[in-house]
């Protein structure tokens, strides 16, 4: 099995100085494989040796500078389309306005937080992951752009602490609902397996699953559409979690468990100040991680306690959970994460599983 720096995405750093590109390699080492190189020249190279999800440019840089670095990785076309951090003083306002002239560039002002430089690195990677969904068929594609559009705004309103508009976020899940109906969203699911916000990976295949789960059991209009929309919406919480402790490899202390279970009654609380949320929405939200032992939280509800919905999306977090690729583990295969989870028969409804676990085998969706 790989290593955990292999499993991670590449990205290369160059120009700065040496102290500099060190200490972005420090910052980065948890969350990519880092290499960093002083000249444009050696980073170029670097490039066509082996491709990075994305490239981060200091506005010092051999011979020419950065921005003109920048603009070099775009007239090749292995790096035309390659996402690109960078970093500049306020000051040095000519060479970013260059740099953003060559398009795809996430602007990262010096001095910064490691936090700020984190999530310009996920803008950077998003930008390119999201400019591949133009290859794809419309019906997914516009399925793709309309969530992480709907996801992304969601963020925004919560830290501003502004009410969610269910009807916009329903509206936005209207694609992905006939795709599943239509049985054509496999490209959905493959296209946001590199995508670096993991939140809206997570949320985005729970809701596909949902949706193909529950047109498998005969839900069907509006119902179904609220079952996927339940899918984006049910771990909105997390996103007042620290990235410390949502994208932490390893086991969870018991403090920071604590803090992570948190994120069922953060999007309850959400939901709660928002206006004609579904039921089915709220049992989602609240009971996915119940389990019919009793074992589950937030509230430790026994089986007889929680209706088809709450197992349901019981099955599908945690098969999505197994399933998905994170920059510290491989995902596991689907085969692989069903086993594991018929040993969870005391937790888990298990002819509900079957049926998933059928639809999925028939479906050959991966």
């Amino acid at each position: 099995m790989a290593d955990d720096q292999s499993r991670k995405p590449l990205v290369y750093i160059i120009g700065g100085s040496a102290e500099y590109r060190e200490e972005l390699v420090q910052s980065l080492v948890t969350m990519y494989r880092v290499k960093a190189f002083d000249s444009a020249a050696e980073g170029q190279f670097a490039c066509s040796v082996s491709l990075p999800v994305a490239l981060i440019v200091d506005e010092v840089v051999q011979p020419k500078g950065g921005a003109n670095c920048i603009a070099q990785v775009r007239e090749q076309k292995i790096t035309r389309g390659l996402p690109v951090v960078f970093t500049a003083s306020k000051q040095n306002s000519e060479a970013i306005a260059e740099a953003q002239s060559s398009g795809g560039v996430v602007i990262l002002i010096k001095p910064y937080w490691r936090s700020n430089l984190l999530k310009a690195m996920a803008e950077g990677v998003n930008i390119g992951v999201e400019a591949e969904w133009e290859k794809i068929e419309p019906k997914q594609r516009t399925a793709l752009k309309n969530t992480v559009s709907s996801f992304n705004n969601i963020a925004r309103l919560i830290e501003n602490g502004e009410p969610l508009p269910y009807g916009e976020v329903q509206e936005s899940c209207g694609p992905l609902v006939d795709a599943i109906a239509s049985d054509n969203y496999k490209d959905i699911l493959r296209g946001v397996q590199n995508h670096d916000n993991y939140s809206y990976v997570h949320s985005l295949r729970v809701a596909t699953f949902l949706g193909l789960f529950g047109n498998v059991l005969g839900i069907k209009g509006e119902d179904l559409t609220t079952l996927t929309t339940a899918g984006l919406l049910h771990d909105i919480g997390k996103m007042s979690i620290a990235p410390a402790v949502l994208n932490k490899p390893g086991k969870l202390t018991d403090d920071e468990f604590v803090v992570m279970k948190s994120h069922v009654t953060a999007t309850l609380e959400h939901l709660d100040h928002s206006i004609d949320i579904p039921k089915g929405v709220i049992i989602i939200a609240g009971q996915h991680h119940e389990k019919l032992d009793g074992t589950g939280y937030p509230n430790g509800l026994p089986g007889r306690e929680l209706n088809q919905l709450a197992r349901m999306a019981s099955i599908i977090d945690i098969f999505s959970a197994i399933t998905d690729r994170r920059v510290y583990k491989d995902p596991v295969p689907p085969e692989r994460a069903l086993d594991i989870m018929i040993n969870m028969d005391k937790q888990l409804d298990q002819p509900l599983l079957a049926l998933f676990r059928e639809m999925l085998l028939d479906a050959a969706t991966y």
